[in-house]
């Protein structure tokens, strides 16, 4: 059983704190301790990279009490879409970072056009175990399967896994037709292969950077044997400290597998400090994440992303701003809410509809400038006015609103202006209403919807296309307009428009209920 011991705490680093005991008699080895500075799904923000910067240069500084080997980890989706520039970003952040491996996430497959440009530049291994690709891709010759990390003597066996849904979350899908991502149960397989090749180097302390998602990471825990640690992503898990049967479980031959994962959209970093006995089993670990809110923008690396994305110029005031919520892709979010309204407003259609996961920051109250503006909106996916029947849109409600009961509450629900409605604990929608440009209210009948009525619907390229399995708003071939912009330009013009500072509160247009 795992049971608290002692501890020692510093400002980042807690030495010493959760005991397993190992099968058998204890060692008079001396223990081999890791600390493992992980990140995951930053999504190319840059201004939390800023943050997460000044938090690793004091993890750095501190000096343990006792040796200590120290790793630094990122399992994916660090980079985000197609623009070039977002990317050198990302990259020059993880290299900043001292970044050792990284998985590939599904969005470090976002620029197939453009990913040569910015290989060269990455001074941190990536790795997927899971995945074929074809040879003239240009990841091809960067991916691994896994690597040995040595330091102090101590060798770590490092295995990466991208996600197996990931033809199905790219934009660009049938530019990868010829590459071959294995389901979870071949995952698995790839997984143990790589594990038992480096046992037979001798290799014992095995970490798995995963962009498996949290459910697939416990499964993975639970039916490989040899693994020890898993720093996830993918699903945006907010994995706090080590808790026995969730995110501490036990692999085929009964030793403990310790599972982390520290979010989305870099407002957290962990910190993960274990001990291992002579045989590499856990002895005691401990996990430390932090929100990067809490620390200030990093000024020399500051300097460095504006001279990539350039100076950033005021757009408006915001009064107030209701603060980051917690659960991103099925809480109501003010900050979305404020977004669509003005996507609605600038291109005059009936409905704007915007998805959870394209929303990738927060306002906060000030002067709002174009480098947190560009942060919340880093896809950068054009928008359209497209058609939509009204069983179209409540079957896409429908559809997204299962993410509540959905495991990694995928694709996350959508985030509506000219539409209130409520949604259930089982994911099930309800009280449906279009809100007219008068204020007038229609119910629309969630069971019976209708087929015969339009709506000009504001919707970004990537939903029109049908993407995040939401095959009822493939209409893009039925777009009235395809804009040259996202939805930055449009919270832009609001403020043109009108100069009076905002004030950004939930209005109450998605309720959830018992």
């Amino acid at each position: 059983m795992i049971a608290p011991i002692n501890q020692n705490t510093s400002n980042l680093v807690q030495q010493a704190v959760l005991a397993k005991s190992s099968k058998g008699r204890e060692q008079q080895h001396p223990p081999a301790r890791a600390s493992i500075f992980y990140i995951n799904d930053f999504h190319g923000k840059s201004i939390n990279i800023e943050r997460t910067m000044t938090a690793s240069n004091a993890y750095d500084n501190f000096t343990p009490s006792v040796k200590t080997d120290k790793l630094k980890f990122s399992s994916g989706d660090i980079q985000l879409g197609e623009i070039e520039k977002v990317n050198e970003v990302a990259v020059a952040g993880q290299n900043a970072l001292h970044i050792m491996a990284s998985a590939t996430g599904n969005h470090e497959y976002d620029m197939p056009k453009g990913i040569h440009k910015i290989i060269p530049d990455m001074k941190y291994r990536l790795l997927a175990c899971n995945i074929d690709i074809r040879n003239e891709y240009p990841l091809s010759k960067k991916v691994e399967k896994s690597y040995v990390q040595e330091i102090n003597g101590n060798k770590y066996g490092v295995i990466g896994t991208a996600p197996t849904d990931l033809i199905s979350r790219l934009k660009y899908s049938r530019l990868f037709d010829k590459h071959e991502i294995h389901n979870i149960d071949k995952s698995i397989k790839d997984i143990q292969a790589e594990v038992d090749k480096l046992k037979s180097q001798g290799i014992n302390k095995i970490i798995l950077l995963s962009h498996l998602g949290f459910g697939y990471d416990r499964k993975v825990a639970q039916e490989t044997d040899g693994v020890d640690i898993i720093l996830g992503g993918h699903s945006h898990n907010l994995v706090l400290d080590v808790k026995e049967g969730e995110n501490l479980l036990y692999d085929k031959s009964g030793n403990p597998v310790v599972i982390t994962q520290a979010g989305r959209d870099g407002k957290y970093f962990g910190v993960l400090n274990v001990e291992f006995d002579k045989n590499g089993v856990i002895k005691k670990v401990q996990n430390n994440v932090t929100p990067t809110r809490g620390f200030k923008r990093n000024a020399p690396l500051r300097y460095v992303f504006e001279k990539i994305l350039g100076k950033p110029e005021i757009v408006g005031d915001v009064k107030y701003a209701a603060p980051p919520i917690v659960n991103d892709l099925t809480d109501p979010n003010p900050h979305a809410q404020f977004i669509v309204d003005c996507m609605k407003e600038d291109l005059d259609a009936d409905i704007a509809l915007l998805s959870a996961a394209n929303v990738r920051g927060y306002f906060e109250g000030g002067k709002l400038d174009t480098r947190v503006l560009e942060d919340m909106s880093p896809f950068k996916n054009n928008l359209t006015i497209t058609p939509y029947t009204e069983k179209e849109i409540v079957e896409a409600l429908k559809a997204t609103a299962k993410s509540v009961v959905n495991m990694n509450n995928k694709p996350g629900i959508i985030h509506p202006s000219g539409l209130r409605y409520k949604i259930n604990k089982n994911g099930e929608i309800s009280d449906l209403y279009f809100k007219d440009k008068t204020g007038k209210e229609t119910k629309i009948d969630v069971d019976n919807p209708r087929e015969d009525k339009i709506y000009r619907t504001v919707i970004n390229d990537y939903y029109a296309m049908g993407k995040d399995n939401l095959s009822m708003l493939n209409k893009i071939d039925w777009a009235e307009k395809i804009f040259d912009f996202d939805f930055t330009k449009c919270v832009k013009e609001h403020f043109n428009r009108d100069k009076t500072p905002v004030e950004i509160k939930d209005d109450g247009r998605i309720t959830f209920i018992d």
